[in-house]
């Protein structure tokens, strides 16, 4: 049995990648999966896996999963998905499409404007719905996988991460909460029992690993990542600008981590720290850049059917293949070069 931690990133309705990667290693009944970390979207999918598995197992998770993503906006219609996926128009088409809608391109316009403080119930987050109806005493339950949900707080601009019972439906909006579109969420923090203010866990965890560095969890961490580290193609309007700002900001906590990470092994190597003083984390990630290169703001905000079927199989694909190469390497050693990706 392999055991392993998960980190999911955010980035909205691209979250369907990492449904699809979820599918496929809840499949795998040599892995278990002992705690996960969650930003935004990959927050509602922590959730709904959580929740899940307490109640019926990895089937469970697999079939909550599904849920999820059928009231985002999936079809989930066995076979008929596939077909629709594949006769529909080709990805870049559909994502250049739906940027240049006159629908997207008002509502483009609206949220740099306008505060969504203006429009009150108009700016309503529309996960609410959904996040209201997870089973929140299996998705705080002690048992099964530990969940850890990440946001910002907006006066201290610190991270804020939600475990066990602290875990809400505000919680888990907050962790979704892009303030641009939407008010804050505010409720009583109990971690300091007044009313705080929350946006975006991206800010300053996407998603935060260090939760998954105590020393009862595995050393292993798998990433999710859905926000592209690389985009050849330097943007040259508006939209495609302010797009890679966003990604190049989600992706800052997570490279931070990442070189705290890289140090610690390089202190451990050169003998510098005694054995066992420090984690040895040995990390991992499932990405697929060339298709989120063809993919773009527009595609994270509105949950297009084709667009979620196609992430969702590229997600499984990308598992698959994942762990083809590197199932063996698990609780083993590390599968990408940290320092390479720095260099």
């Amino acid at each position: 049995m392999k055991r392993i931690n998960l980190g999911l990133q955010g980035g909205g309705a691209h979250g369907a990648f990492t449904w699809g990667v979820l599918d496929r290693v809840l499949q795998d009944d040599r892995i278990e999966i002992a705690a996960i970390s969650g930003t935004s979207a990959g927050a509602l999918n922590g959730a709904a896996l959580k929740a899940g598995m307490i109640e019926n197992g990895r089937d469970g998770a697999r079939a909550n999963l599904d849920w999820l993503w059928k009231q985002v906006g999936a079809i989930s219609a066995p076979g008929f998905t596939d077909w629709v996926a594949a006769f529909g128009p080709a990805t870049p088409f559909m994502a250049q499409a739906l940027a240049y809608s006159p629908a997207y391109a008002a509502f483009d316009a609206a949220s740099r404007m306008f505060s969504p403080y203006v429009f009150g119930a108009v700016f309503a987050n529309p996960l609410e719905r959904i996040v209201e109806q997870f089973h929140y005493d299996a998705v705080c339950d002690q048992d099964g996988p530990e969940l850890h949900i990440c946001a910002t707080n907006v006066r201290s601009g610190k991270i804020r991460v939600f475990a066990g019972h602290e875990i809400s439906a505000n919680a888990i909006l907050a962790s979704a909460c892009l303030p641009t579109l939407f008010r804050a969420v505010e409720f009583d923090d109990p971690a300091t029992g007044k009313s705080e203010a929350f946006w975006d866990g991206g800010y300053t965890g996407n998603p935060a690993l260090f939760p998954l560095f105590a020393r009862h969890l595995p050393d292993d961490i798998l990433v999710v990542n859905i926000n592209p580290l690389v985009r050849d193609t330097v943007p040259t309007d508006p939209q495609t600008i302010q797009n890679r700002i966003n990604e190049i900001s989600f992706n800052s906590s997570l490279l931070r981590e990442l070189r705290a990470i890289e140090f610690v092994q390089r202190l451990i190597a050169d003998g510098k720290v005694e054995q066992g003083q420090m984690k040895r984390v040995l990390v991992h990630m499932i990405a697929d850049d060339l298709l989120m290169n063809d993919l773009n703001v527009a595609t994270k905000t509105l949950a297009t059917p084709v667009v979620l079927a196609r992430l969702k199989a590229a997600g499984q694909a990308a598992a698959d293949a994942f762990l083809a190469s590197h199932f063996d390497d698990l609780n083993e050693r590390e599968t990408i070069d940290l320092r390479a990706m720095f260099s």
